[in-house]
């Protein structure tokens, strides 16, 4: 089976293709700073600005799979063209407006295709198509780790344009950096794409046969449990540790908050990093199973130890070592599993899940705090979550898929 010739060199597809999560991820990393800013000025619940972001990784995750199939059957070019400018439309969109279902179709609607059509499942079939096997999940680590960067670097920008100018004016502001992602598409626009015509095999027929394997089955039941995890913490530790600074003096709710997020945002660099390292040396289903089991017992201890600064900065760093470590693992698995041709949509497929379970993760969050006045629920499902995750990665089998030669 002979691949087309790569035509981005792997220094190219990974200094641009970093940029482009950077700027995707990083952006997004820092929605949760808004949460109260927004929710106080138009009277709000937490639920209404929760529904909001929910939406936004819903629509995230429906659209990655079609986001894919189109980039690998066209080409990401003018899917990443799109993308950005969505992206840019849904932060001023959220700026000006105070009715919250034009919020929600901002920050929902806009940002979710937006996203699905700028972040990993995209830059990950570019980089599949372009970087050697023996290479990707080490290429595919250092992307994520990128995206990693991006929130550390995003935290303390998006406080201070809220702190300096207000959220509204903040909201505008990033919403022409998102902008700059457009140029940076022409830096990732493959010379000659065309589908890899390798094999017969069909978009519908790569899908059936993925939904019917249970190692992707698998590997969406343990990738909803990420997006929970890591949505939940995203979008409500800056309100949960606000509302225990009555509690705890020595928290002061939106700086420990930020310099927790950004602490994420920096240690997550490490993991997403060596994820790759380690993923090309060990068995990837093993790490992901450690990944989720140390998470659960990362939030018990947290929960479990009187709260201060220190102890949030503790957390934070090691929950970022296992922020999106998965991210590389994950689709480093599918492309064992199933090849590159469809990757992107495949990719997408799976991130699907991850979607679902960061929905539930930034909505009943808000619905369950509104509902009983704390976030302890969602802690404990949070923690049982990731024990059944840990679990469930156990029994993948890794070897590629063996077809018969007519597929």
């Amino acid at each position: 089976m002979t691949q087309r010739a790569p035509s981005l060199s792997m220094v190219q597809v990974l200094i641009f293709g970093s940029l482009m999560v950077t700027l995707s991820m990083g952006i997004r990393h820092g929605f949760g700073l808004f949460n109260m800013p927004i929710t106080s000025a138009n009277g709000w619940g937490r639920e209404t600005f929760a529904l909001a972001i929910a939406l936004q990784n819903l629509i995230w995750g429906f659209a990655q799979p079609v986001a894919g199939a189109l980039a690998d059957r066209y080409g990401p070019f003018k899917i990443m063209i799109l993308g950005g400018f969505l992206y840019a439309v849904g932060l001023i969109g959220m700026a000006l407006t105070n009715d919250p279902w034009l919020f929600h179709l901002a920050g929902g609607l806009s940002i979710g295709i937006g996203l699905a059509a700028t972040t990993y499942s995209v830059v990950y079939g570019i980089l599949g198509r372009n970087v050697s096997a023996e290479k990707r999940v080490w290429a595919m680590g250092v992307t994520a780790a990128a995206g990693s960067f991006g929130q550390f670097l995003m935290m303390p920008l998006e406080q201070g344009l809220i702190t300096s100018f207000g959220a509204n004016e903040a909201l505008i502001y990033l919403g022409l950096m998102a902008s700059l992602m457009i140029p940076i598409a022409f830096c990732l626009r493959e010379t000659g794409f065309a589908p890899n015509q390798a094999g017969d095999q069909t978009i519908r027929q790569a899908l059936n046969e993925a939904i019917g394997n249970r190692n992707f089955r698998f590997l969406m039941m343990g990738y909803f449990v990420c997006g929970f995890q890591v949505v939940f913490i995203t979008v409500h530790l800056a309100p949960y540790l606000k509302d225990m600074a009555l509690q705890y003096p020595d928290i002061n709710g939106a700086s420990v908050a930020t310099t927790a997020l950004a602490l994420i945002g920096l240690f997550n660099v490490i993991g997403t990093y060596y994820a790759g390292v380690l993923g090309a040396r060990y068995p990837k289903r093993f790490l992901l199973s450690a990944i989720y089991l140390s998470r659960s017992f990362a939030i018990a201890i947290f929960l479990l130890l009187p709260l201060s600064s220190i102890s949030t900065y503790v957390f934070a760093a090691v929950m970022g070592v296992l922020w999106l470590s998965t991210i590389p693992l994950t689709n480093a698995i599918v492309a064992q599993i199933f090849g590159v041709k469809y990757l992107t949509m495949l990719s997408g497929v799976v991130f699907f899940s991850h979607q679902l379970g960061s929905f539930c993760g930034a909505y009943f969050g808000g619905y369950l705090y509104d509902l009983t006045g704390s976030y302890q629920i969602v802690w404990g499902i949070a923690m049982a979550l990731g024990v059944f995750a840990g679990l469930i990665n156990l029994p993948i089998r890794e070897e590629p898929l063996q077809r018969p030669a007519s597929a």
